[in-house]
């Protein structure tokens, strides 16, 4: 069961070590909107650090002969009432959810639901699961939103094979979080 508890690590894989999260920082238009991204699974983090390290080089950010990326590992301490919304399945809610966000204009009262919430979690649709969504968005699987598009979409992505993320959205979010440490990871 997807749940944040006292004391939970969570790991962020990226081309830097980060201590503190800069929302201004964070990209829009991911699965849970603006913000700084988290899984329970340090190989998960360390499976990111490849895409990271691609679009930071794209971006010239960090040189291309940058070898390395890093997991940055956090405590999780609630300090105050923080609203959380977490998706325990990938069912057609949390689709309509990480479709939004993605995608503007599409499914806009979830999007705007989801603003109430500090943190939102569930299943990470990575990049092997994007051409999926994306296929779900030019409606090849029909109508987008109807059940059986919504139905077939979910079955492509083997939900049980997806791993989970955290989104911290709001600076409140960010103060229940605690940096533990990090750790170089080496890529060819």
């Amino acid at each position: 069961m997807l749940q944040l508890s006292e004391g939970m690590l969570l790991y962020h894989g990226s081309y830097c070590e980060v201590k503190t999260p800069n929302l201004a920082k964070c990209a829009d238009r991911k699965d849970f909107g603006r913000g700084f991204y988290l899984t329970s699974s340090k190989e998960q983090a360390e499976n990111f650090i490849q895409t990271s390290l691609k679009k930071a080089k794209a971006q010239g950010i960090i040189e291309e002969s940058q070898k390395y990326g890093v997991i940055s590992v956090f405590s999780y301490h609630p300090v105050s009432e923080i609203a959380e919304y977490l998706y325990q399945d990938a069912d057609a809610d949390w689709l309509h959810c990480v479709v939004g966000h993605r995608k503007e204009g599409t499914f806009p009262a979830v999007v705007e639901n989801m603003k109430k919430y500090d943190v939102i979690a569930g299943k990470i649709a990575n990049d092997a699961t994007n051409v999926t969504i994306l296929t779900y968005l030019v409606g090849a699987y029909g109508t987008v939103g109807s059940e059986d598009a919504d139905r077939f979409c979910i079955g492509r992505l083997i939900p049980e094979r997806l791993r989970d993320q955290f989104c911290f959205r709001t600076a409140k979010s960010l103060q229940c979080l605690s940096f533990e440490g990090s750790e170089r990871i080496w890529k060819n």
